[in-house]
């Protein structure tokens, strides 16, 4: 008998602030279906940070959200958004409530983040390790 893996996801979600909670139900939900709950809080607070990131460009259509495997054993969370606008890791002062998102992504993937450019858009990455 054949062992038949779940495969990676992906889904087109409006931008609106529903898009968040949307992205982590599907990240949860794949990597239960992998047997990776291990990772699921981290890749919860990884994936709203990158939509939250997209909601802010201002683009009207959709965005793209996925998640995917490594071959390591960990799993990639990719969101594509409209805008060319590359993101900023920018240390935040202790009184300030906001630019805290991407040290987020960059502490728990342990750095491996990162961005690729397109025509009309770009997609970021990250990275989590298995346990």
């Amino acid at each position: 008998m054949r062992t038949v893996v779940p495969g990676p996801s992906t889904t087109l979600l409006r931008y609106r602030p529903e898009a968040a909670r949307t992205a982590r139900l599907l990240v949860r939900g794949k990597l239960g279906e992998w047997g990776r709950g291990d990772l699921a809080d981290a890749a919860e607070v990884v994936v709203s940070e990158l939509v939250s990131n997209a909601l802010r460009t201002g683009c009207q259509t959709f965005m793209l959200v996925a998640v995917r495997r490594t071959a390591a054993g960990g799993v990639r969370i990719l969101v594509r958004d409209g805008s060319c606008e590359l993101p900023v890791l920018i240390a935040a002062g202790d009184d300030e409530e906001c630019h805290r998102g991407l040290a987020l992504v960059d502490k728990l993937t342990g750095h491996q983040w990162g961005t690729t450019l397109h025509p009309r858009g770009k997609t970021v990455h990250a990275d989590l390790s298995a346990s």
